[in-house]
């Protein structure tokens, strides 16, 4: 077996340029404010090429101007829905040579916090906000700040740099396969108010049991968490105390983790999945087939939308117009043990 090339190493440049370390790095990550000779630096580049060298961009990242580095802005990394999103931004961005940084936008985090320091050292090429809602703070740091930024997932209204999937096919393919199998009261667990994709999500919800007649839609609010799950199905289910009914034969949620929490909350007031209620949740993960009963999910192109958005942040980088992307959105039914016909039917 042929033996493989060893790769060159920044030190090797170093040595060969007769320069430190240090100097061979600001040269090949092109600072313009490093003091030295015009024909240093040559020797340096034409060193470098010889060699093969190819800095690695997580050092590059670190590095500073020209770093090939994209930071996301994710609302929870609790949440199953962006670690599919991540896993979609990430490899494209390593199919175009970007490293892909990640943060965490916790509950009242200042926008500096997160971003002020990764832009203005020049860390970063481009942002990748996924935690936009109303007044975030991040949305005026962004008005003032030339760095190339777009939204993805959650929009911002009147931006025209939204990078979003069709969410309400996910609100009618859960309908259509609910209501196919007989149910006419289906209850809706939305998001927190104000995020879009969970409000466009609940209009479509309502808007199409309307045009399918169902006899009740209530919706309840919660956090995309199985706390938030769990919070809005007593919400919907009330008492069943005493062998009384549910008001609803079955449940759509707004996440995967909120199914979760309402597939607990559900068997804690002694019903039963899907005998008693039937549940779907929106998104799917391969945790959706090992829980008991396995979950019904409405599967997304989630992949699909984090790999968008980094194209278009790429685009935007080299100097593109930005403009709204739609991805093609293909809502796949994933069908498993948690749903059924309403107990008493034909």
């Amino acid at each position: 077996m042929p033996e493989q090339p060893v790769r060159a190493r920044l030190v090797d440049v170093a040595r060969e340029a007769g320069v430190s370390k240090a100097t061979a790095s600001k040269v090949l990550n092109g600072r313009q404010d490093l003091s030295v000779r015009p024909e240093t630096r040559r020797r340096v580049h034409e060193v470098a090429e010889a060699l093969g060298y190819r800095p690695h961009s997580g050092a590059r990242a670190l590095a500073g101007a020209g770093t090939h580095a994209l930071a996301l802005l994710v609302p929870a990394l609790a949440n199953p829905t962006y670690v599919t999103i991540t896993r979609g931004a990430y490899q494209r961005a390593r199919d175009l040579g970007y490293l892909s940084l990640l943060a965490e936008d916790f509950d009242g985090q200042e926008a500096d916090e997160a971003f002020n320091d990764l832009v203005r050292d020049g860390r970063v090429d481009g942002l990748l906000i996924a935690s936009a809602r109303p007044g975030h703070p991040l949305l005026d740091v962004l008005l003032r700040s030339p760095v190339p930024h777009v939204f993805l997932n959650r929009a911002v209204r009147g931006s025209g740099r939204n990078v979003t999937i069709d969410v309400a096919r996910s609100s009618i393919t859960a309908l259509d396969h609910l209501h196919d199998l007989g149910h006419q009261a289906v209850g809706h667990i939305a998001g927190p108010p104000g995020i879009s994709p969970s409000e466009d999500r609940k209009e479509a919800f309502l808007r199409h049991a309307r045009e399918l007649g169902l006899s009740a839609a209530p919706v309840a609010s919660g956090d995309f968490t199985e706390e938030g799950g769990a919070a809005a199905v007593r919400a919907l289910l009330g008492s069943t105390a005493g062998g009384r009914r549910p008001p609803v034969t079955a449940v759509y949620t707004s996440s995967l983790a909120q199914a979760i929490g309402a597939m607990a909350a559900i068997r804690d007031l002694g019903l039963r999945i899907p005998e008693d209620i039937s549940v779907v949740g929106n998104d799917d993960l391969p945790i959706a087939g090992h829980l008991s009963p396995p979950l019904t999910t409405v599967a997304m192109p989630l992949y699909e939308l984090g790999a968008a958005a980094v194209d278009a942040l790429v685009a935007a980088i080299e100097g593109s117009p930005v403009g709204d992307v739609v991805v093609p959105t293909e809502a796949r039914l994933m069908r498993r043990g948690s749903t059924a016909p309403p107990r008493g039917s034909t």
